[in-house]
């Protein structure tokens, strides 16, 4: 019985963050980096309308979804954790692209145990109603706000775009070994206790 939940973010999570971007470099002739990104708001790194952006983004978002490598460890990591952890993924993604999200964990082979796909950022009722125990997030102000809502530990995936001086609660990580190494000691002690 699996009786710890996370919570996890899919977009520059379990997903590289440059994912988005030779996408924008060769749809905007752009030679963006991801040191060159130093906010979520993508629109603020080049020169571009954002509303064109937005309609461009709607209509490639299934192919950039698609083709979105895995972050390093990541696939190692969550097969893992699947034996002792329920994977709830916690998407702002639309219900439009399910699909094509499932289809994708399918093909990188990295296990879910559910997948919901909210449409918004605001992921903290949504982690609430899941009662997930830990999250694992890119934008800083998701981590800090369900940080501070419902007190657990928010882990976040250090980019350059999500620099702001973070809670206590909140634990920066540069990659999945260094998540895994947490959650081993934040998590540890209740498991052996349940395998008693």
């Amino acid at each position: 019985m699996k009786d710890i939940r996370f919570g996890i973010d899919i977009d520059g999570t379990v997903t590289c963050p440059t994912s988005l971007l030779p996408h924008i470099n060769k749809r905007f002739g752009v030679n963006l980096k991801l040191q060159d990104i130093k906010e979520y708001d993508l629109t603020k790194a080049f020169d571009v309308d954002p509303l064109q952006f937005s309609q461009w983004y709607k209509e490639t978002e299934e192919l950039i979804y698609q083709t979105s490598p895995a972050q390093q460890f990541a696939k190692e990591v969550l097969t893992n954790w699947q034996e002792n952890y329920e994977l709830f993924y916690i998407s702002a993604r639309g219900q439009n692209v399910l699909e094509c999200t499932t289809n994708w964990f399918h093909e990188q082979q990295i296990p879910f145990d559910h997948v919901e796909l909210i449409g918004t950022h605001h992921k903290i009722e949504t982690a609430k109603r899941f009662a997930v125990d830990a999250f694992f997030e890119d934008k800083h102000d998701n981590a800090v706000g369900i940080h501070e809502e419902l007190d657990i530990p928010v882990f976040l995936f250090d980019t350059p775009y999500n620099q702001d001086p973070i809670p206590k609660g909140v634990i920066r990580v540069t990659n999945w070994k260094e998540a895994d190494q947490y959650v081993r000691r934040l998590f540890h002690s209740s498991e052996s206790i349940a395998s008693h």
